[in-house]
């Protein structure tokens, strides 16, 4: 039975730490009665000169006496260590679980246990009211999991505790010295790599058993676990071949859907202790020394990449080493010295051979058969997006890739001593008109499904945006926490100035048109990655409010996180026309634009308080144009992409919106430090303006809409131009309603300058033609 909220909320730990104590006493007491039989004892029979029946049997008998004396040390010894290990992890565990209630509870929230190892965390709501309308269901589903996943661990830590100490015990009454623990840790492994051995012939059951051990210890902090276990699996080759023939063997027709989210989560829990293993940088373990994996492990891999595997003598289909490695690369935070020697070797081999790594694809096969169980961008056959996956997951494996010389490799993974690439820069290389994506996929019919190729080509691209993602930001492209002591580097900064240039230069390369009005445009290769050019933006926008009307590289007002992108105007403003053409980017950029513009004005306010008078709206006004000019663009690029290239629809904007209200926390918050460590999880609003500004941010996209006519006639975009201004207008009225001792004529004033100011700016920004099209 699975432990509940209920056990691990109440169990007295105090009575196991005694039992602990205890077992530590019997440890030190035997290992006493050890040293007295074996140098007492023993030493004593073996000198003695006797014959006969005690020479015979005496002798044997203090010998055998002597040695299970010792066997009883090494069994109390695994007991006690064992016991400590766990009462260690559910001390931890059960104190945290306790805070998380505790947390919950103030704010209003009931924690309820399900019986089943699982929580819901409750809120009194309205009769009627839908989960659209619950402003704190992602809270309460954040605290659900937080507290259920722990829940999970401890109960990983009691069947683990049980099963060690019935081999430690090894159910004999008369002998002892059976398994022998050094830790919790070594049963695990042991468990772990007991269940690995049988491979294919896994039951689920056992197949659910491992994935739970390395769920619950591949990421443990001082990668004790991870490192034995792929050390017991005996070293690259063969970690290849357990995950290859797992792989294969949970996509294939036959297997059953248990069977396939078995080796989904497989995928995923060994991909993260994967890149746990191989961090040299884990904590100093119990036993006082660091765990990870020996750095010839990254050039083995790389060895083995174009090399075939095989873990079945005959096999027909045999993978490429890093089809199958690519599969474990797309979960997990990889080290750079690991990752982007890989990443830079399978990129300079798809460079080569576009086709290397698809001509042993398996014809014939269903199209979620593959070394990429997940499905996500791909079946696996590409390397290439694997590794871009992996690098949009690890950031700083990402920014030394795209932001340091490359280095040229040789086709067995070693360095070209000497030599250099024939690119300057993997920027240069992905943007290069020339270069070819591949299809990613087991289809038989993809190349007649126009659609399906459509989709198949953007996997890439797609995995492309998330690795820049991570460069760029410094954290992985998929994460929902606010670091705010993450600022941007000088090399990740100098990389979003190269972006925006490049594809400023380049409009051709994003251009997405569904042969509307505009039938000469063709569509661009990389028009899949604007939406993680649209997230960059957003965590870019002090930058680009710069801009907008050539604010200094030092300015104070409008801040930067970290280093300055120092971005060329023109090339801002078409970069963002490009990119906002896209549902998803228009919204990040338009959420972050309304956050940072409420944030630069109320740090104004602040900062002058009771001493504001009318004479400073104009200050004020001229703090909300850079926002409102960039809510321009974004007016004529969702103008565009709906009327001309006819590539999206106002509800799939409108729709957009509810995903990127994490932007407004982020800049929010960042802003105001109203995120503490250890960094909060970016959902809910953080305080009172995160909660206007959504709103405000909600409300302005609704409205940010123009008919085919007026569209068509050149019109201004008057109501979007309406939704700049009311957006810009919140920003100070918000300020106003939570701060008294400002005049009403001066708050009139500020109001009214920022009303004009806002409006004046969204029409430049709107006329500036800044999406490309030319119209």
């Amino acid at each position: 039975m699975s432990i509940t909220y209920h056990d691990l909320m109440q169990v007295d730990l105090a009575k196991l730490g005694t039992a602990v104590s205890d077992w530590k006493k019997a440890v030190d007491n035997l290992k006493q009665l050890e040293t007295d039989a074996r140098d007492g004892l023993k030493k004593k029979a073996d000198r003695a000169r006797w014959e006969g029946v005690n020479a015979g049997v005496t002798r044997e008998f203090v010998g055998k006496t002597a040695k299970e004396i010792a066997d009883l040390r090494v069994e109390a010894n695994g007991i006690y260590q064992v016991l400590d290990d766990a009462h260690r992890e559910l001390e931890a565990l059960q104190k945290s679980v306790r805070t998380l209630t505790t947390e919950a509870k103030g704010k209003g929230y009931t924690v309820r246990d399900n019986g089943d190892g699982t929580v819901s965390v409750d809120a009194h709501v309205m009769p009627g009211t839908s989960p659209k309308d619950d402003k704190n269901l992602e809270e309460r589903q954040r605290y659900a999991d937080s507290i259920t996943g722990k829940i999970g661990h401890a109960n990983d830590i009691d069947v683990s505790t049980k099963l060690a100490l019935s081999r430690t015990h090894g159910n004999d009454l008369y002998n002892a010295g059976h398994a022998k623990y050094d830790s919790l840790n070594d049963a695990q492994v042991e468990r772990a790599l007991e269940l690995a051995k049988k491979r294919e012939t896994m039951t689920d059951r056992e197949l659910a058993e491992l994935n739970r051990l390395l769920r619950y210890n591949g990421r443990e902090k001082d990668g004790e676990f991870a490192t034995e276990f792929f050390q017991g699996l005996g070293g690259p080759r063969q970690t290849l071949e357990f995950y290859g023939a797992m792989s294969i063997d949970g996509t294939g027709e036959d297997a059953s859907k248990t069977r396939l989210a078995g080796v989904q989560d497989l995928q995923k829990y060994m991909g993260h202790a994967l890149a746990n293993a191989t961090d040299p940088y884990t904590p100093q373990s119990l036993k006082g020394d660091r765990q990870h994996l020996p750095s010839w492990w990254g050039a083995e891999f790389r060895k083995l990449g174009t090399q075939e595997i095989e873990w079945e003598r005959g096999m027909m289909s045999r993978p490429y080493g890093y089809q199958v490695l690519g599969g474990l690369l797309r979960y997990g935070n990889y080290d750079p010295a690991f990752l982007t020697p890989i990443a830079e070797h399978v990129t300079q081999l798809h460079q080569d051979d576009p086709h290397r790594f698809l001509a042993n694809k398996p014809a014939g096969s269903d199209d979620g058969y593959g070394f990429n169980p997940s499905g996500k961008l791909g079946t696996g056959n590409d390397p290439l997006n694997s590794v871009l996956e992996a690098l949009g997951h690890s950031p700083e494996a990402a920014e030394q890739f795209f932001t340091q010389a490359p280095t040229a490799y040789n086709e067995d993974g070693t360095i070209k001593s000497g030599e250099k690439t024939d690119f300057k820069s993997y920027l240069d290389l992905f943007t290069n008109k020339d270069f070819e994506w591949t299809i990613d996929t087991n289809s038989n019919n993809v190349l007649a499904d126009e659609e399906a190729t459509k989709k198949a080509l953007n996997f890439g691209p797609d995995a492309l945006g998330h690795a820049l993602e991570a460069a760029t930001t410094g954290r992985p492209y998929d994460s929902d926490t606010a670091d705010p002591s993450v600022k941007h580097s000088q090399a990740q900064a100098k990389l979003v100035h190269d972006i925006v240039e490049k594809f400023a230069a380049n409009p051709d390369l994003l251009t997405h048109n569904m042969n509307g009005d505009l039938e000469e445009e063709k569509t661009g290769p990389l028009y899949a990655l604007r939406d993680s050019l649209g997230h960059i933006s957003a965590d870019y926008m002090g930058d680009f409010q710069r801009t907008m009307y050539l604010e200094g590289p030092d300015s104070k007002v409008f801040p930067v996180s970290g280093a300055a992108a120092n971005l060329d105007p023109g090339n801002a403003q078409r970069f963002l026309g490009l990119v906002g053409q896209d549902p998803d980017a228009y919204s990040a950029i338009t959420a972050a634009q309304q956050a940072y513009t409420a944030n630069v004005v109320h740090n104004f306010l602040d900062a002058e308080g009771k001493d504001l008078s009318p004479e400073d709206s104009a200050r004020v006004g001229d703090l909300v144009a850079p926002g409102a000019a960039i809510a321009g663009i974004m007016s004529n690029s969702r103008a565009d992409a709906i009327y001309d290239y006819h590539t999206a629809s106002n509800k799939e904007y409108n729709d957009a919106v509810a995903d990127n209200a994490k932007w407004v926390n982020r800049i929010v918050g960042l802003g105001t430090s109203a995120i503490p460590a250890p960094f909060s999880v970016v959902g809910e609003p953080v305080n009172w303006l995160a909660e206007d500004v959504t709103e405000s941010v909600v409300k302005s996209v609704e409205q940010d809409t123009t008919d085919k006519a007026e569209h068509d006639a050149g019109k201004e975009y008057s109501d979007g131009r309406t939704a700049a201004v009311r957006s810009s207008q919140a920003a100070v009225t918000s300020y106003f309603a939570h701060h008294d001792g400002i005049d009403a004529d001066t708050r009139d004033a500020i109001v009214r300058a920022v009303r004009t100011k806002a409006g004046l700016s969204h029409t430049d920004g709107a006329q500036w033609h800044s999406s490309g099209d030319g119209t």
